[in-house]
């Protein structure tokens, strides 16, 4: 498996899919009541550890940010696409979307109360998570916590079409939770719940919530 270049093909791809991925996810949480409960979860999180701003990674369309901020979550979204940023800020006017990539985050250290990628992370090759999750201790305070959705499973296979049929070629890689929480715990969080679910948002899904662990002296 080739994965060289895999930020420019996710970045092309997602721009060619842009409009027809945000029609197709747009209410996708109403048929979603458990990812629902647990974005809720979160915001409690985030709301009794003091509040403030929250990081979407990853955001796409900007539904889960939407979805965030109308938990009461002060939410912005961060994306690799142009196209998709344009179809955030279009769809949610009143929310802050920025382009940015989850392998260099321009974040100041310890700035973000939380930090959300749900299912953003399916296309990052394994030899690159332990830089993300990096970032995304760097970024979220201590005790802050962290919200993952992914895909569960063992392969990476090749996407070449999706979302109103057109072309794509992004690699979708399928992860284990003990491989997740092995690497969250290197970086420096803490797992304290995970499950696997099959829903509306994947046939086999994984949801993980860890907290950034706090600094040593």
């Amino acid at each position: 498996m080739n994965t060289d270049g895999w930020l420019e093909e996710t970045r092309a791809s997602y721009d060619t899919v842009a409009a027809s991925y945000a029609d197709q996810m747009r209410n996708l949480l109403d048929e979603t009541p458990y990812e629902r409960a647990v974005l809720a979860q979160f915001a409690d999180l985030v709301r009794t550890s003091g509040g403030g701003p929250v990081a979407d990674v990853g955001c796409g369309p900007g539904r889960i940010t939407a979805h965030l901020s109308e938990l009461g979550v002060d939410a912005f979204g961060i994306d690799l696409s142009p196209g998709m940023i344009e179809v955030a800020r279009r769809d949610h006017p009143g929310l802050r979307f920025e382009l940015g990539s989850m392998t260099d985050l321009d974040l100041a250290d310890g700035s973000m109360a939380g930090l959300v990628a749900w299912y953003s992370l399916i296309h990052v090759p394994d030899d690159e998570i332990r830089s993300v999750f990096a970032h995304f201790k760097r970024v979220v305070r201590p005790g802050g916590p962290l919200l993952i959705g992914f895909h569960v499973g063992e392969e990476s296979q090749l996407k070449t079409q999706g979302y109103g049929d057109h072309p794509m070629k992004i690699y979708v890689h399928r992860r284990q939770h003990s491989h997740m929480a092995a690497w969250l715990n290197e970086a420096g969080f803490t797992v304290e719940a995970h499950r696997t679910l099959t829903s509306a948002e994947s046939t086999l899904g994984g949801i993980v919530l860890a907290r950034r662990q706090p600094d040593t002296q």
